[in-house]
């Protein structure tokens, strides 16, 4: 008899969840042993369970998906990644992979793909949707910089330069040159549409 393959349930929102759960309950060889809603509630979870695969949404409150793969992948590095998305952003593809993911999902994916990819990552594969990966290289790579970015997503609730400048603690000129850098290589009009424009590519 083949050994269960141990489940994290990473996804903030209940019906989903709870159908995802339910659906992975009916394969013979899958036991979600654990549930959580916050990205920032994964770490703490896996350190309480024993688990084989860790099925993080990106979309979550207190870190993202991928940022919770990432502190995976540096505590557990043999726990095998996998990231599922409502949203089919080529950037968060890439993102994904740095931080470590071994496969890349859709949420539409029936349930039996969804078994099969967890199954497939134990054996050591990758499992990327081919969409999302054609998407991925059309669109190469992300231009902005991670202090570009960082100042990006901090500008995103609409802060002046100055507060930016306190919150990340550089100089108002620094906050500027950053954002009007950003900007530009985004061929947005104004920071909320370099925002907008880095959201819908994943890049932020």
């Amino acid at each position: 008899m083949s050994r269960t393959i141990k489940v994290l349930l990473a996804e903030d929102q209940s019906m989903v969840r709870e159908a995802l759960a339910a659906l992975l309950g009916l394969e013979p060889d899958i036991d979600v042993v654990a549930q959580v809603a916050r990205g920032d509630e994964v770490l703490a979870a896996v350190r309480g369970h024993d688990v084989d695969v860790a099925l993080l949404d990106i979309e979550m409150p207190g870190a993202t998906g991928i940022e919770a793969a990432a502190e995976l992948h540096r505590e557990f590095p043999e726990l095998k990644l996998v990231i599922l998305t409502t949203f089919g952003r080529p950037g968060y593809l890439r993102s994904a992979m740095e931080a470590g993911a071994d496969a890349f999902l859709v949420k539409d994916a029936p349930a039996a793909q969804l078994a099969e990819a967890i199954r497939k990552v134990l054996t050591g594969e990758r499992v990327i949707d081919p969409a999302l990966a054609a998407a991925a290289l059309a669109e190469g790579a992300n231009p902005l910089t991670d202090r570009e970015r960082e100042v990006l997503r901090a500008a995103a609730d609409g802060s002046t330069n100055a507060d930016l400048a306190t919150t990340l603690h550089l100089s108002h000129g620094t906050v500027r040159n950053y954002l009007s850098t950003a900007i530009q290589k985004l061929a947005a009009r104004n920071r909320a549409e370099a925002v907008t424009i880095a959201r819908e590519k994943g890049w932020l």
